[in-house]
């Protein structure tokens, strides 16, 4: 059975007062039509989804085109019917078409299925996925046959609703099921007498009935699933609603996260059972956590693996590295992209590490930069050191062997290389390689004078009493 899904995605979305595309607007860490895409693709290949996009067409596909999925231009918005009109050509060879909204993000591949085989088990023509809302105000409404036939007789936009309708709370989403063949030799007939002026799928519904072909209705199982976004607070709302759908299913896997109202879970992060995730953390893009972690509040991790037994403590920023078993940071270290920290290395409180490896066991643990190093095992990095790995033009890398001791308030001049064993005395400025075993001293000798603080004091004393 050749099934097309197509997506609508090229609306402005107004009422965002954005200059973003609607779809490109983001919850739960990815974008609105990245979400109805990967339910989509769970349901047919990727190159059997189409996205309709139009406005800002060119940011939309680059946005998408790694997914996998094909593009339909709509060059000028003329409505949802015109929309799928322009996916004429784009589905031929299809037996049926699945539409979907691109700012519906909520919608679960399963729901996508139960609509599909429904379609195909009733022979319609037409299949409506509905939902029923407690307020259904400015929704239009789904009238059935009979209570309890799935057949639909119309669709009532609300301004033509009679009062014995207003009553009706069965709403129609805007996602829908078609026979490909009856859908395109009658979707000619849609016509724009409306105020927008645009051609509206809806409509659809009614052309069908009038001649005489099957349309039905199925209802969703969560109408939460089917809300879309059309201003900014909506679509916060959605972005709560999936997040915190996310920490439940976390939770559900023996993950405790404390206050999760107040932490930030993005719907593509990995967590491990027992690990505690404390209020007012954020977890962002491909993040993996492992098993048995503590991540203390305040610290925004992003794209990173942390493995397991790690410990991140209060007000950590890290991104783009990975963190291997029984490490410490913080509080208050700054992880930057391309980092290695070892087993059981320890990085302290206003650390700030980029595009470093640090073996296993090695600690930095005060008021330190590391850039573009490579530590090994067993190392003490002591308090205000500094690897200068930038000339003004060329970054320089230094090299840290097994066992190294780097005295307090060190500055490592790159390129820079540390043998096995060595120490570098408390204070030293390092220009040249330091062999194994060897103690490195590069600051100036200590000049002493006597009395010379005693004799300024009194100096001082003498033009305060002449003035």
């Amino acid at each position: 059975m050749q099934i097309a899904i197509v997506i609508l995605a090229a609306g402005k979305g107004t009422r965002l007062k954005s200059k973003r595309a609607k779809v490109l607007h983001e919850i739960g860490g990815k974008a609105l039509l990245q979400h109805v895409v990967d339910a989509a693709k769970q349901v047919v290949p990727p190159h059997d989804i189409y996205a309709v996009i139009g406005h800002q067409a060119e940011a939309v596909e680059a946005a998408l085109k790694p997914c996998g999925i094909k593009f339909v231009h709509q060059d000028e918005q003329l409505g949802t019917g015109h929309a799928v009109q322009c996916a004429e050509r784009a589905t031929r060879g299809y037996e049926h078409v699945i539409v979907l909204s691109g700012d519906v993000p909520l919608l679960k591949p399963e729901t996508i299925i139960a609509l599909r085989d429904f379609h195909l088990e009733k022979r319609a023509a037409m299949t409506i996925l509905s939902a029923h809302l407690q307020n259904p105000a400015g929704y239009g409404r789904i009238v059935r046959k009979s209570a309890h036939s799935a057949e639909v007789t119309a669709i009532i936009e609300q301004k033509s609703l009679t009062v014995r309708q207003h009553s009706i709370h069965e709403i129609n989403t805007g996602i829908y099921a078609f026979r490909r063949e009856p859908l395109f030799e009658s979707i000619v007939l849609l016509r724009n007498e409306n105020p927008h002026k645009e051609l509206y799928l809806t409509d659809m519904a009614s052309i069908f009935t009038h001649s005489g072909k099957h349309v039905v209705a199925l209802e969703a199982p969560d109408p939460v699933e089917v809300l879309g976004a059309n201003t900014i607070p909506e679509m916060m709302e959605l972005d709560r609603a999936m997040r915190m759908e996310t920490a439940r299913r976390f939770m559900l896997h023996g993950v405790i996260i404390q206050r999760p109202d107040t932490v930030v879970l993005d719907s593509t992060v990995e967590i491990g059972p027992d690990t505690i995730i404390e209020p007012y953390v954020q977890l962002l893009g491909k993040t993996k956590i492992g098993s048995d972690c503590r991540i203390r509040s305040y610290s925004v991790i992003e794209n990173a693996t942390v493995c397991d037994h790690v410990t991140i403590r209060q007000s950590c920023v890290i991104a783009d590295s990975q963190i291997n078993s029984h490490a410490v940071l913080g509080p208050f270290a700054h992880v930057r992209p391309g980092c290695l920290i070892g087993e059981g290395a320890h990085i302290g409180n206003f650390v700030e590490t980029k595009q470093v490896r640090i073996g296993k066991g090695s600690k930095a643990n005060h008021l330190t930069y590391l850039g573009d190093a490579e530590i090994g095992a067993g190392v003490n990095i002591g308090a205000g050191t500094i690897t200068c790995n930038y000339d003004g033009q060329l970054k320089h890398r230094t090299l840290i062997g097994d066992g190294v001791f780097v005295g307090s308030d060190s500055t490592l001049i790159a390129p820079l290389v540390i043998g096995n064993g060595a120490y570098v005395a408390a204070a030293s400025c390092i220009t040249e390689d330091v062999p194994e075993d060897a103690l490195a001293l590069g600051r100036p000798k200590q000049t002493l004078k006597p009395d010379w603080a005693k004799r300024r004091r009194a100096q001082m004393a003498s033009r305060k009493s002449t003035t």
